[in-house]
């Protein structure tokens, strides 16, 4: 029961962080380092409420965020996402097992191509001049959420 009661906390946690990172990606286009890295701070704590071995459990977690990290690392070194964005996808991998994160990232690229289009179309209505910035932790923020969700929240229905 208490061990419900945690991980419920931890879910929330989550939740409440992933709905502040797409506010503020959406007013500002900044994913804060201290959002990012209470992401991936919180995630240990899920780990042990979960009961998930040190391993290879917990050393699957830890690659699969490293993995992803350094994917998305690669699309920021070609100017294809912010730097916020790349580290708040690494911090959500080590929530995820990896079959999940693979779900995650692939409604994270379809949402991605709704709120690029939306961004798009709202740059040139507004004759603004340069390129848009897309505010893509909405996505990331929704598809997680999204997940949340699915695997989580539903299993007390």
């Amino acid at each position: 029961m208490m061990g419900d009661i945690f991980r419920m906390a931890l879910i929330g946690a989550l939740a409440l962080l992933l709905i502040v990172a797409s506010v503020t990606d959406l007013r500002s286009r900044i994913i804060s380092n201290r959002l990012n890295l209470t992401v991936a701070g919180l995630a240990p704590l899920w780990w042990l409420a979960c009961g998930l071995p040190l391993w290879p459990g917990m050393a699957v977690q830890l690659l699969a965020g490293l993995i992803v990290f350094m994917a998305f690392a690669v699309l920021f070194a070609l100017g294809c996402m912010g730097g916020g964005d790349v580290k708040l996808l690494g911090a959500l991998a080590l929530w995820f097992p990896w079959q999940a994160t693979l779900s995650m990232l692939m409604l994270m690229a379809v949402l991605g191509g709704i709120v690029t289009i939306v961004t798009v179309v709202h740059h040139r209505m507004t004759r603004r001049l340069g390129q848009p910035q897309i505010p893509y932790g909405i996505a990331i923020s929704f598809a997680a959420l999204w997940l949340l969700g699915e695997r989580y929240i539903n299993q007390f229905a």
